[in-house]
C-alpha cells in the first residue's frame, strides 16, 4: 500500500491590496467579504479542509487583525490529529524587516517547514474564487518528479500583464515564465489568450527551502512569482499543470475551470455578480464540495412589508441571516448579514456588506457598500456619476464603492 505524501499548506495572506482601495483600507485583502457570508481566504481553505489537508499556515502581514480574527474564530480543526490552521504574522525572525516578498515570507517561515518535515509543501494564494482539489495535483507533481508545478488557465491577452504568462512544451514542462510584462506571448494557435500562473504552486521540500534561502554573493529571491519560478524554470524542474483538468466533485461542467482573480473592483463586483445569475456559473450550493465559513448567530432572513404596509419585492438576489428587507425592492443584489432595507428603498445591482442601514427611500444602484454604512432616506448612490466621483470611489467601470462606516446622513 503506498504511503501518503506528508503534505504542508502555506497560505499567502500577506499582500497591501491596493487596487481594492477603500475595501482593504481597513483590513487584509483575504478578509474582505465576498458573496455576503464568506471572506475571499475562504475559498481556498476551503478547498484543503475537502480534499484533508489539514496542517494549514496562513502567512499574514498587514493590517492583519481582522483575517487573524476570522482565521481563529472559524478555521479550527481537531487537534487529536495535529490538524491545523493557524495566522503567522510577520515575526522579524531573520532580522529587523518585514516580509519582502511571497519568497522571502517563507524563508522567514523556514521553522514552520522544519516542525512538520513534508514531503511537499503547497504554497497558495488567499484572494482568488474558484473550486479546486488540490489533491489532484499533488499527485500530477509527485508523478513528474518536477521541482515545482504551477497550476495555469488560460486568460485573455489582454488581461494576461496582470499575471505570470507561462510557455510550455507539450509534456508539461515550463519553457519560459514571464512575470507581469506587457506583451505577453499567446497560447500557441490561439493569439487571443495566453497561459497564466493561478499562483498556486507545489514544490518538492528541498526545492523550495533551496531556492528561497540566499547562498554566498547570490542576490536573495524575495518574490515566487517574480524570482523562484523563473530560476526553477532555468534549472529545468518546473512544471504546469492544467487547472481546467481538475474534477471537483459535484461541480458541473459550467464551473469547470472557473477561477476568477478579484484583484480589482471591477473584478470583485463581477465575481460577486456571478453567484446570482438564474444558473450562476460558480455554485455556492454543492454540498459535495462546500464552501465553508463561520455562520453568524443572527435570526432567518426576513422579507416583509413595510410599516406602511407596503410590499416588498426581491428578486435574483442573496439575502444573509439577519438581514431584513422592509417593503423594500432588491434585485439582483447580495445583502449582507444584519443589514436592513427600509421601504420603498431601492436596491439594484448592488453588494451591501454586513450592518449596513439603507433609509427608505433611498436609491442605490451598481454599488459596493462596506459594512456600517448609515444611507439615509431618500439618499442616492450610483445614478449621479459626477456627484458619485467627489464623494465616492468610482472603479474604471462605474461601481461605486463607499468605505467602512460612513454616516452619510450630513454627505
Amino acid at each position: 500500500m503506498a504511503v501518503e505524501p506528508r503534505i504542508l499548506v502555506i497560505v499567502l495572506a500577506g499582500g497591501e491590496g491596493k487596487r481594492l482601495m477603500p475595501l482593504t483600507a481597513d483590513r487584509a485583502k483575504p478578509a474582505v467579504p465576498f458573496g455576503g457570508s464568506y471572506r475571499l481566504i475562504d475559498f481556498v481553505l476551503s478547498n484543503f479542509a475537502n480534499a484533508g489537508y489539514l496542517k494549514i499556515v496562513v502567512l499574514t502581514q498587514y493590517k492583519s487583525h481582522s483575517l487573524d480574527r476570522h482565521i481563529s474564530q472559524t478555521w479550527r480543526f481537531s487537534t487529536l490529529l495535529g490538524n491545523y490552521v493557524t495566522p503567522v504574522p510577520a515575526q522579524m525572525r531573520r532580522g529587523p524587516y518585514w516580509f519582502l516578498g511571497s519568497a522571502d515570507a517563507i524563508y522567514q517561515n523556514f521553522n514552520l517547514i522544519g516542525d512538520e518535515r513534508p514531503d511537499h509543501v503547497c504554497v497558495f494564494g488567499a484572494d482568488h474564487i474558484y473550486r479546486m482539489d488540490p489533491r489532484q495535483m499533488v499527485d500530477d507533481h509527485v508523478a513528474s518528479g518536477a521541482g515545482v508545478t504551477v497550476a495555469a488557465i488560460p486568460v485573455p491577452h489582454a488581461e494576461a500583464r496582470e499575471f505570470g504568462v507561462i510557455e510550455s512544451d507539450a509534456d508539461g514542462r515550463i519553457l519560459a515564465f514571464h512575470e507581469k510584462v506587457d506583451d505577453p506571448p499567446s497560447m500557441p494557435g490561439d493569439e487571443t489568450r495566453c497561459l497564466a500562473s493561478m499562483g498556486n504552486y507545489v514544490f518538492e521540500t528541498h526545492t523550495l527551502m533551496d531556492i528561497v534561502a540566499p547562498t554566498g554573493s547570490d542576490q536573495q529571491r524575495t518574490d515566487i512569482g517574480g524570482d523562484v519560478i523563473p530560476a526553477l524554470t532555468r534549472a529545468g524542474v518546473a512544471r504546469v499543470y492544467d487547472f481546467s483538468t481538475n474534477d471537483v466533485p459535484g461541480q458541473d461542467d459550467r464551473e469547470r475551470g472557473y477561477w476568477r482573480d478579484v484583484g480589482t473592483l471591477d473584478a470583485y463586483y463581477a465575481a460577486n455578480m456571478d453567484l446570482i445569475a438564474p444558473v450562476p456559473v460558480f455554485n455556492l450550493y454543492n454540498d459535495a464540495w462546500p464552501v465553508l465559513t463561520d455562520q453568524p448567530q443572527l435570526p432567518p432572513a426576513k422579507i416583509s412589508r413595510g410599516i406602511g404596509g407596503e410590499p416588498a419585492s426581491v428578486g435574483a438576489s442573496l439575502l444573509c441571516h439577519g438581514s431584513i428587507v422592509s417593503g423594500a425592492h432588491v434585485e439582483r443584489s447580495i445583502v449582507g448579514p444584519g443589514t436592513y432595507v427600509d421601504h420603498d428603498a431601492h436596491v439594484v445591482d448592488s453588494i451591501l456588506f454586513p450592518g449596513v442601514r439603507v433609509g427608505s427611500g433611498a436609491r442605490l444602484s451598481r454599488c459596493v457598500i462596506d459594512k456600517n454604512v448609515v444611507v439615509p432616506p431618500g439618499f442616492s448612490i450610483g445614478l449621479d456619476p459626477s456627484g458619485d466621483s467627489e464623494r465616492f470611489t468610482v472603479s474604471d467601470n462605474g461601481i461605486v464603492v463607499v468605505e467602512k462606516g460612513r454616516d452619510l446622513s450630513g454627505a
